[in-house]
């Protein structure tokens, strides 16, 4: 079998056009409320500019249908329903009352601590010993480098104590 007649022809006429270019949707406006930017879709049937107002706009419809559902009456007895158990769970979970103690609460008399202190003639006779400064306490064991030290025959203070003062 050969070629039929016209196979040749057909072939020289379709050299002589133009390839069709590949058409693309023209340019669109996002249908997110508040965005709206035009934009090149990507595909016949894109609505939205970015990944990012397609999933606002899946949120805004799970709103609307959960808005929607509510208004019946089946979605009402459901969502009295959550309310009621709710509810329940607040007055189980209210925290238990506080152990009563069985002993009565302790009382310390006036003159609990009244025999612990010195009368005041012994208090006139104790002297303060001087304050210690804190520097002196802290570099007391620390070895003095040349350079640094005090001069020859200075001594550290050794004789008071550290008085803390609030």
């Amino acid at each position: 079998m050969g070629l039929f007649k016209g196979a040749t022809g057909r072939r020289e006429k379709q050299e002589g056009r133009r390839k069709r270019l590949v058409r693309r949707p023209r340019m669109r406006r996002c249908l997110l409320k508040g965005c709206e930017q035009r934009f090149h879709p990507r595909q016949a049937r894109q609505r939205y500019c970015s990944p990012g107002c397609r999933e606002a706009a899946r949120k805004w419809a799970r709103h609307k249908a959960q808005q929607r559902y509510r208004t019946t009456t089946a979605g009402q007895q459901k969502r009295n329903g959550q309310s009621r158990r709710y509810r329940e769970r607040v007055r189980s979970r209210q925290t238990p009352e506080p152990e009563a103690v069985d002993e009565a609460a302790r009382v310390i008399p006036k003159n609990f601590f009244r025999r612990l202190l010195r009368p005041a003639w012994l208090l006139r006779k104790i002297r303060a010993r001087p304050a210690k400064s804190l520097t002196t306490l802290l570099f007391a064991s620390v070895p003095a480098c040349t350079g640094v030290c005090p001069p020859a025959g200075a001594a550290l203070e050794t004789g008071a104590h550290l008085v803390p003062t609030y």
